[in-house]
């Protein structure tokens, strides 16, 4: 029976084939322990000589790191192992052996494994987080579908900015001025004045030359829109959606989080409601704390974020930032003209900010103006516009940074750790 590590449960008992990779070994006298991965699990490989030929002995003893074969055995349960089986090895069938794999069971620094990212992945770790990152992207689909949200991709080269900032990759579309998108969302608003709610998920960039741990070229992106939604429900959603990712990924990677030592109890605690503070509120909280270096419409650092998140056992919303220092689009507080309708949600543990998100203008004249103060051209953003002329409604919507809440989940140090082939840039850029 062919099959895989992940089904071999199926099997207990019963002899299977699985097709393999080596990812360490050790042996002494008469006895050799496989390590085998075949990118469904990781699982030992016992060969004991008395029960097998010779051949298939020594070859176990001698077989190199990353070399691959089809190995059968007996499938038994083993209470000592994470994945609670293993494999009484009969026979081994080398397929290909491989010679000097540069990145061996000694520590190897971050920079060193980011130059051999193509092999990294094959570790125990790296699958651990792709595992976690890939129940993320299942459970969003979930949620979103089955909310009645409608998937819109929105176009990756765009020929005006999202955010009204200069942090664009520029690049020319025939004898056009385009961009890298850094955000689908204006695109994303338009879709939702056709289908009402919708989403998309897709690759995002920011030609920022940061050197913090914590912010990519490129990353991956979920953003729904929602028509008829004002910024209470939006919050709402918002709760709702990061519980839903956290419950599916402790319920659906127990394994996977036992293999990065996560402590989940902060993660069992990740349910709706989360708490709410406003901006005002934020600074007066920085103050008591000590924070000198922050002052009433300025934005928020990292340190900021962690001393602000370390007073909540939850994530937490802060809302209402000074209309100066976000995008043009958002909508003005009903009683405030100086701040917006607006809220970051920050991650326990130092995590930071994993969702942005708002309630959009409506009103035709207010964008109006705020194209005019923003210097953003009518030619380029004029379809933008059209959604407030024809039909407006309010309307409200959101961004979570896909690898940073892979990162907090996974409960990894650094963000690059979750994206599978980072670009040159984001090694030079982390």
């Amino acid at each position: 029976m062919k099959t895989t590590i992940s089904q071999a449960p199926r099997y207990n008992e019963e002899t299977i084939t699985v097709g393999a990779w080596l990812t360490n070994k050790r042996s002494s006298g008469k006895i050799a322990f496989l390590q085998l991965r075949d990118g469904t699990g990781f699982m030992q490989g016992v060969v004991v000589k008395n029960d097998v030929s010779e051949e298939t002995f020594q070859l176990a003893k001698n077989i190199t790191q990353e070399s691959s074969m089809y190995i059968t055995g007996k499938i038994v349960e083993d209470t000592r192992s994470p994945f609670g089986y293993e494999m009484q090895v009969s026979d081994i069938e080398l397929i290909h052996e491989a010679h000097d794999y540069p990145i061996t069971p000694k520590e190897h620094g971050t920079e060193f494994l980011m130059d051999h990212r193509h092999l990294w992945l094959r570790s125990k770790r790296q699958h651990a987080v792709m595992k976690i990152r890939n129940e993320i992207i299942r459970a969003t689909y979930q949620f979103f579908n089955d909310n009645g949200y409608v998937k819109i991709d929105p176009p990756i080269l765009t020929g005006s900015s999202a955010e009204g900032t200069t942090e664009l990759f520029h690049t020319k579309y025939f004898d056009e001025e385009a961009y890298l998108s850094q955000s689908g969302q204006l695109y994303m608003e338009a879709a939702a004045m056709a289908f009402g709610k919708v989403f998309s998920f897709g690759p995002t960039f920011r030609a920022e030359k940061s050197k913090t741990r914590r912010h990519l070229i490129e990353f991956w992106m979920i953003e729904p829109e929602m028509a008829f939604v004002e910024h209470e429900e939006s919050l709402e959603i918002q709760e709702n959606y990061v519980s839903f990712i956290v419950q599916n990924v402790l319920g659906n990677c127990k394994l996977e989080l036992q293999t990065l030592d996560r402590d989940i109890s902060s993660l069992e605690k990740v349910q709706a409601p989360f708490p709410r503070i406003t901006y005002d509120e934020a600074i007066a909280l920085l103050k008591e704390k000590g924070f000198t270096d922050i002052e009433w419409g300025e934005d928020f650092g990292a340190p900021h974020e962690t001393a602000i998140a370390e007073s909540f056992d939850k994530p937490v919303f802060i809302t209402n930032y000074p209309t100066g220092i976000k995008a043009f689009y958002m909508k003005p507080h009903p009683e405030r003209d100086d701040v917006v309708l607006c809220a970051d949600l920050i991650a326990p543990e130092g995590y930071g900010e994993i969702i942005g998100g708002s309630q959009r203008i409506d009103d035709l004249q207010l964008m109006e103006e705020r194209y005019k103060e923003h210097g953003l051209t009518d030619e380029a953003y004029q379809w933008y516009l059209e959604l407030r002329k024809y039909g407006s409604v309010p309307h409200s919507g959101f961004g979570l940074g896909l690898e940073r809440t892979v990162a907090w989940l996974a409960g990894v140090d650094h963000v690059r750790e979750t994206i599978p082939f980072p670009r040159l840039l984001n090694r030079l850029y982390p």
